[in-house]
């Protein structure tokens, strides 16, 4: 028997970080299906691009965005406004890995500040601009999405794993 497609975010508006590619796209994927329109921002252009491109019409599009650069967040929430009138659900998913597993003594400053910068200030930064529109509607939902390595040893980067600690 066919059953009818539940549009659950049907009006919903909705941003992914980090959605040209992994858990981000998949994320991106679902939303549309269930009738969300849904901004993609990466900075992966061409995987962001192609993404949008296999999507019909105006339920997926693609902002340039890396989520590290509070100047980048801010103009991501207010594009989404200026384009839907709205933000209904910020999806705040990007997150970088960094360099490979190595002991700790041979991490490079730069590589650790990076990595925090992104998966962490990144999704700071996310929240608190999604909220900038959010509050004063008094409706919207801000969700991060973290991973279980925190929980783990030796399966990823020290940056990595300290960086999704809840």
């Amino acid at each position: 028997m066919l059953t009818k497609p539940l549009y659950r975010l049907k009006r919903k508006v909705a941003i992914i970080t980090g959605g040209a590619s992994g858990f981000g796209k998949s994320t991106a994927k679902l939303f549309v299906q269930h009738g969300a329109k849904v901004i993609i921002s990466d900075v992966q252009d061409e995987q962001g691009i192609s993404l949008c491109d296999e999507k019909v019409g105006i339920m997926i599009s693609y902002i340039h965005c890396d989520i590290s650069n509070e100047n980048n967040v801010k103009n991501l929430i207010d594009l989404t406004i200026s384009k839907h009138g709205k933000l209904d659900i910020m999806v705040n998913n990007a997150g970088i890995f960094g360099d490979p597993i190595m002991p700790v003594l041979e991490i490079s400053s730069e590589n650790f500040k990076k990595v925090f910068e992104t998966n962490a200030y990144g999704g700071f930064l996310g929240a608190k601009h999604a909220a900038r529109v959010m509050i004063p509607r008094k409706s919207g939902i801000i969700l991060f999405t973290a991973s279980v390595v925190s929980a783990m040893e030796g399966l990823t980067p020290h940056a990595y794993a300290m960086s999704n600690m809840q």
